[in-house]
């Protein structure tokens, strides 16, 4: 694991977390209609990494009732309130998206829907946490991620203001997010589909996995 990283994560979120759901909802914008377009089947397990504070889990698992919900983060800060949100809706563990092993951490080779919502531009080595994440979906299954995306239509000011205040955050889009997304879902034989939000704020991706 990537101590140093764990340790910025707790120091950044250590006094946040009562009120991280009450503010990102106004602009993590994509996490809902994600959520919405799971549709897992009946006990099919769902991965979120980077999971947080849990939020979207409780909200994935309010509505699949009959899936199985799985999460883990590198920052045992917001595990603990993901924990005393999810109680046993969801199976959560303390792990690195960019070394992350799912039969090590939850006794699984793969899962159903795996999902990223606004983690990879907060790792380090985001490319081989999307990898991990490609690696952990089942056959047949689907990856989704939502992200910050290029702001390639906005105008050069207002670009460089968001990605300053989001700095401040220690959060980097990812300008080749898209680029690696449909290389690593070529590679595999999965069929890609992407889409922008608000003219590049961000971006979001499925793609779906061969049988």
């Amino acid at each position: 694991m990537n101590t140093a990283h764990a340790g910025l994560m707790d120091g950044v979120y250590r006094w946040q977390t009562p009120i991280y759901d009450l503010t990102r909802k106004y602009y993590l914008l994509g996490r809902d209609r994600l959520i919405a377009e799971l549709d897992p089947s009946q006990d099919g397990g769902v991965l979120e990494i980077g999971c947080g504070t849990g939020r979207n889990l409780a909200v994935a698992a309010s509505r699949y009732k009959a899936a199985r919900f799985y999460g883990f983060d590198i920052s045992r800060v917001m595990l603990d309130a993901a924990e005393a949100k999810l109680d046993r809706r969801a199976a959560l563990a303390q792990a690195d998206a960019a070394t992350f092993d799912p039969q090590a951490v939850f006794g699984r080779k793969g899962f159903e829907r795996v999902f990223c919502a606004y983690t990879l531009s907060m790792i380090p080595d985001w490319r081989a946490a999307l990898t991990r994440a490609f690696d952990a979906v089942a056959p047949g299954g689907r990856i989704a991620v939502v992200d910050f995306g290029t702001q390639r239509r906005w105008p050069g000011p207002a670009k460089a203001a968001l990605r300053a205040w989001l700095a401040a955050f220690h959060v980097a889009p990812r300008d080749d997010l898209l680029d690696v997304f449909a290389s690593l879902a070529a590679e595999r034989g999965f069929h890609a589909r992407t889409r922008d939000i608000l003219g590049g704020y961000a971006i979001y991706a499925t793609a779906q996995a061969p049988v």
